[in-house]
């Protein structure tokens, strides 16, 4: 039995893509490093790694149970677990509780605030797996939900949130939902054929729908300058926002609306990147150079 428990979490882990959780837990950690305005204690980082692996698990495994109609009509995702039957929806629903479990327990170790606003949190990303049926703006709240990921970082260093906080969150915000909107491209064939689906691509076309994505990445690079002048960050800073910048000049230049067939370099390669290096300039600049 406890075989192929194993099993089944090792399936789900590998449905919901866990590893990528490394795009919003760098920001996460930077929301800690700005908010402690230098390295944050070892148990706050462990359970804001807690709580982000539990929220971020149970948003996508619920997804997963969401979405498996759809999955299973569509060519690109219907080898997907629950549609390809290698794991059970009633293990993938206890998976998503587990999951939220635990971000609720991270939360009560952090402080009042973090706890109060858990439910918040996990409602969002709850809520994100609703939004493609009704809106094409649905990338504006995955952008939100990862959001959360360095506020929620910020309300448990300080136990409140202020003006930093919110323009960091932002940046994520606009990073998350052009990357998205690149994303869903790939759909858009898929997407027409379905009335109750929407999306930007489907909405205003592919080569419209780049251009929206390059907008949003334009401003997110626009809002980083202004978070290192807010921050009174310095020279690493400015090399880890350049870094970006050409980093989401180099993702936009991988695809085309006539060409999407380097898009997963695009999304996984060059977005990893992105988080990581933001947190590394940054993070070290605030910790080490100008505290």
């Amino acid at each position: 039995m406890m075989s192929t428990v194993l099993r089944n979490v090792k399936t789900t882990c590998e449905m919901i893509k866990i590893e990528h959780t490394l795009f919003a837990l760098p920001f996460a950690f930077l929301g800690a490093f700005l908010a402690a305005r230098g390295l944050p204690r070892l148990d706050q980082l462990l359970w804001i790694t807690v709580a982000m692996v539990g929220a971020r698990s149970a948003a996508m495994a619920f997804n997963r149970l969401v979405d498996e109609p759809y999955d299973a009509a569509n060519p690109r995702t219907a080898n997907r677990a629950l549609p390809a039957r290698l794991v059970s929806r009633s293990f993938v629903a206890g998976f998503t509780v587990a999951a939220a479990t635990l971000l609720f327990l991270a939360a009560a170790m952090l402080n009042p605030l973090a706890l109060w606003l858990s439910p918040i949190a996990l409602g969002s990303v709850l809520f994100y797996s609703y939004t493609k049926r009704f809106t094409s703006f649905s990338h504006i709240v995955l952008g939100w939900c990862l959001a959360i990921a360095p506020a929620g970082a910020w309300v448990a260093i300080r136990g409140t949130l202020d003006d930093t906080a919110v323009l960091l969150a932002l940046c994520v915000l606009l990073w998350t939902a052009g990357f998205d909107i690149l994303y869903a491209c790939q759909d858009y064939d898929f997407d027409r054929q379905h009335p109750t689906l929407h999306s930007i691509p489907k909405w205003l076309g592919i080569a419209r729908a780049m251009q929206v994505a390059r907008g949003l990445h334009a401003a997110m690079f626009a809002a980083l300058v202004g978070l290192v002048w807010m921050t009174g960050l310095g020279w690493l800073a400015l090399v880890g926002v350049l870094a970006t910048g050409g980093l989401l000049i180099h993702q936009h230049r991988l695809v085309s609306p006539s060409d999407l067939s380097r898009l997963d370099a695009a999304f996984f390669t060059t977005n990893a990147f992105v988080s990581v290096i933001l947190f590394l300039t940054l993070g070290a600049d605030v910790a080490f150079l100008s505290r």
